[in-house]
């Protein structure tokens, strides 16, 4: 994505004979696809999409301007769709952009580096932050609640309580004495 661009979504492939495509939203609502104007598609190219339904999943059925046929549509698939940031609205005080945590650094709360956020998801039960460390495996971290002891955009930093034995930091070393028989 170009500088500026946020992505908000992620087509799926064609929905039907018309030319509609499926949409996995990034947003909040799955109507806010259409909600800030055109969109620019990880190719360049521009479209002004139009929410014609939701499905139990969250899938958003979209109408793309100028697409009209199955085919067009399905040269569409795994195109991302982003829309210009200035066209956002500036978030709340207690609000921020899913987009605005990507690169920061993770603190723990005893002052350890743990990493920089890489993705935010949300599996069900609260948000997490897929963490990448310097060298190694990246790490998903429960982020929200008292989990944020501060959060600093400006500084580009967020200081977790990262609960007991989720790092390899703080887990104890194995026992060599152990005997299993």
């Amino acid at each position: 994505m170009g500088d500026g661009l946020l992505p908000i979504g992620a087509i799926l492939g064609p929905q039907g004979l018309k030319g509609y495509v499926k949409i996995k939203p990034f947003t909040q609502t799955p109507e806010s696809l259409s909600a800030y104007g055109p969109v620019t598609l990880g190719d360049g190219r521009t479209l002004q999409l139009q929410v014609k339904s939701v499905t139990a999943k969250g899938v958003a059925i979209v109408a793309a301007a100028g697409i009209t046929s199955r085919d067009a549509a399905e040269a569409l698939r795994g195109q991302t769709v982003a829309i210009a940031r200035s066209s956002l609205p500036e978030p709340a005080e207690d609000e921020l952009y899913h987009a605005d945590l990507l690169g920061v650094r993770v603190v723990a709360g005893d002052g350890q580096l743990v990493g920089k956020i890489v993705g935010l998801h949300n599996f069900g039960a609260g948000d997490v932050v897929e963490v990448a460390p310097a060298d190694g495996a990246s790490v998903m971290l429960p982020f929200g609640g008292q989990r944020v002891i501060s959060l600093d955009l400006a500084a580009g930093e967020v200081v977790l309580d990262v609960p007991d034995g989720l790092l390899a930091f703080d887990a104890a070393p194995p026992d060599e004495d152990r005997n299993d028989s």
